[in-house]
């Protein structure tokens, strides 16, 4: 149902027209919807996609009203649905951004694919590897551009530390840890409407295991590859009132290295930040700093600025659609379906208490 607002043609081809190996000219402003305001990161990167000066936002569709009358009142959308549905047989769009549920997004990337609407998604990438699967099937069949995006992708040490330790910075890592963790969602000042979901299993895929290991699962990902296997513990060992688990680590297993991915939602204060030990030192990140120690050195490395085009997911992704790129690293569908199973493995591994293999029914 349409809450408010002039219709356009419900005619829905792809303005930007072009497939993700072409490249698209843009003089014109793009279109942008979104799906999805439950989740929190929704404002700020709305605000990201406006700063690009190349879109304006169109439409956008939740079922919750004040999230509708918000998005009226702080961007100025008129045309605003309680549904996806409703919204894409409305508008003509050429870019969605989703920011459902984890659970829900695979809908609406299906919907949008079979429209021929570029979609940027929100992390992890869904609930589980199934609805993962669909959206990497959907994609590849439309060849739209298709991105997730990840809040830590985009500060410079991180990128950075990547680079450095792929390039063998600190020798041959034999272990590395990425630890996110905070106070809590709601501790945190997370809405009701993002708590919501975040606290339950059906829509979120689990508790802080998907929420906040993910990060280090994509990045692990996109630095060593798939692990052979993975370990993992995830319980609720401090909020009584929530239905998931509030602590996580999930240790991958490679022939040369273990990785560990840490989450927590009781920390104070809030860490978000990893270490690399390699055979000739240690790498590690700290509030915005790369340190590195060789021996008995220690210096901190200078971080360059990411570049012009390059800085937030929106300016990111409109530069891959401009020059007919695909997302890369973490970005990219398949490392975050890849991420999906690790994620999707290590919740075996806790329910069990065993070691599952990957790819996940290979020890069958």
């Amino acid at each position: 149902m349409k809450e408010s607002g002039v219709g356009r043609s419900s005619d829905n081809s792809n303005r930007s027209g072009q497939s993700r190996g072409q490249g698209v000219l843009m003089a014109e402003k793009l279109r942008l919807a979104v799906v999805g305001l439950v989740h929190d990161h929704v404002w700020g990167e709305l605000r990201r996609w406006l700063d690009t000066n190349r879109i304006e936002i169109v439409a956008a569709a939740d079922a919750n009203i004040p999230l509708r009358e918000r998005i009226r009142q702080e961007f100025g959308v008129d045309q605003r649905f309680d549904s996806a549905d409703a919204m894409f047989e409305a508008c003509q769009i050429d870019i969605v951004q989703v920011c459902t549920s984890n659970a829900a997004a695979a809908d609406v990337v299906e919907q949008a694919a079979r429209r021929g609407i570029h979609v940027m998604l929100e992390k992890p990438m869904a609930a589980t590897l199934e609805q993962a699967d669909r959206m990497l099937t959907a994609a590849n069949k439309s060849d739209i551009q298709f991105m997730i995006n990840w809040p830590f992708r985009w500060r410079p040490n991180t990128l950075q530390s990547w680079k450095l330790v792929s390039d063998g910075i600190v020798g041959d890592v034999f272990n590395a840890r990425v630890r996110m963790a905070h106070k809590g969602p709601r501790e945190f000042g997370c809405s009701e409407y993002f708590c919501n979901w975040l606290y339950d299993p059906s829509q979120n895929g689990g508790g802080a295991i998907i929420d906040y290991c993910c990060y280090g699962a994509a990045a692990f990902r996109h630095v060593f590859g798939m692990p052979n296997s993975v370990q993992a513990v995830a319980a609720r060992l401090a909020k009584k009132d929530i239905a998931v688990d509030d602590n996580a680590a999930i240790t991958l297993i490679y022939d040369d290295r273990f990785a560990v991915t840490e989450a927590s939602w009781c920390q104070i204060p809030s860490y978000h930040d990893s270490v690399y030990m390699g055979t000739k030192g240690t790498l590690w990140t700290e509030d915005g700093k790369i340190m590195v120690a060789i021996e008995n050195s220690q210096q901190e490395i200078t971080v360059e600025p990411l570049p012009n085009g390059r800085r937030t997911g929106p300016e990111y992704f409109l530069t891959c659609l401009e020059n007919g790129e695909t997302p890369a690293d973490v970005c990219a569908p398949r490392v975050c379906r890849d991420t999906q199973e690790i994620l999707e493995a290590g919740l075996r591994s806790a329910e069990s208490g065993t070691r599952i293999s990957l790819p996940i029914g290979s020890d069958k």
